[in-house]
Parts: structure tokens; sequence; C-alpha cells
């Protein structure tokens, strides 16, 4: 069952993608994700898993790693106050799907480090198995979700190049 991964203190980007491993392939990079804050992340987060974090979720540098990192270990989304507007940003052009959710929500028990849960990128919402509570979260605008379930901006755009090309009937 997936869980959830609480953070309440600043997550920025040198903590998800640490300076010293940047020129390391990324596996080795996802490896010392979060390590600084929480050494155990990177071998015992699930496929499926979501990252509950603070406001302002990513500030920091301009890596892009910092959220790929995150989509390589198999985080199905991060839900924060807010994000940098940077990392938010890398966050969808590499198809991570990243949500906002009212302050108050934030402080919702049922959000508890660990809690078993159900992410629904269609609803933006989540499922709190324990109570069968459901919170809902901000939802995206529908570009930026098709862009997500299209795999990041690159496979967005040649999806629709692919599209106009075949309206055109040009080869």
């Amino acid at each position: 069952m997936p869980r959830l991964w609480r953070f309440d203190e600043t997550i920025d980007t040198d903590v998800l993608a640490p300076g010293k491993y940047m020129k390391s392939p990324l596996a080795e990079i996802a490896a010392h994700c979060l390590e600084a804050v929480r050494p155990d992340f990177a071998v015992s987060v699930g496929s499926g898993d979501v990252v509950l974090g603070t406001a302002n979720f990513g500030v920091g540098s301009s890596r892009e790693q910092a959220a790929e990192v995150l989509r390589h270990l198999g985080i199905a989304a991060v839900i924060a106050p807010s994000f940098a507007g940077i990392f938010y940003r890398n966050a969808i052009n590499l198809g991570l799907p990243v949500f906002t959710l009212p302050d108050d929500l934030y402080q919702h028990p049922g959000l508890a480090d660990g809690a078993e849960l159900i992410f629904d990128f269609d609803a933006a919402a989540l499922t709190l198995t324990a109570s069968g509570e459901v919170l809902t979260l901000d939802p995206l605008p529908v570009f930026l979700r098709d862009m997500i379930l299209d795999g990041g901006l690159i496979p967005h755009l040649e999806k629709r190049f692919q599209a106009d090309i075949e309206e055109k009937g040009v080869s």
C-alpha cells in the first residue's frame, strides 16, 4: 500500500539532489535523495508513495535533478501548500505530479508520516485508507494535467507535433 512521507522541515533542492553527486548518474543521485533529513528515504520509498512537504517546497537552485530523482524513485506526487517556482516547473516538465493543498489541510491528523493512502491523479485527491476520508487537493489546470499525463514537456510536444503532422498529411 502506498504511504505518505511527511517532511515538516524546509526541503530544498540540495537536500533532494545533493550537489556532491551532481556529476553522477541519476540512479546515484537518487540514492542520496533526502538523506540529509531522512537517511532511509531512498532505500525505503516505494512506487506510488506520496511526499508531503511544507510551503515553498523545492526552494534553492534550478537543478532539474531535484524533481527527476523523485520521479525516478517512483513518487506518485509531491504535495505542499506551495512550491518554489523553478522546482514546480521542472516537476511538471519532467512529468512529476505536484499539487498544492490548503494550509489548513496540511495540519489534517490523517496526513501523518507513514499513513497509508491512495492518490488519485484524475480527481486530485488523497484517500486515507485508515478512515476512508477523501482529501481534495487544488486541481491542476488542464494543460498542465495533459503535460504530466503525456510524461512531461518533451513527450507532450512530440505528441502535439506528431498530431500536427498527421492532421496536415505531411510525412
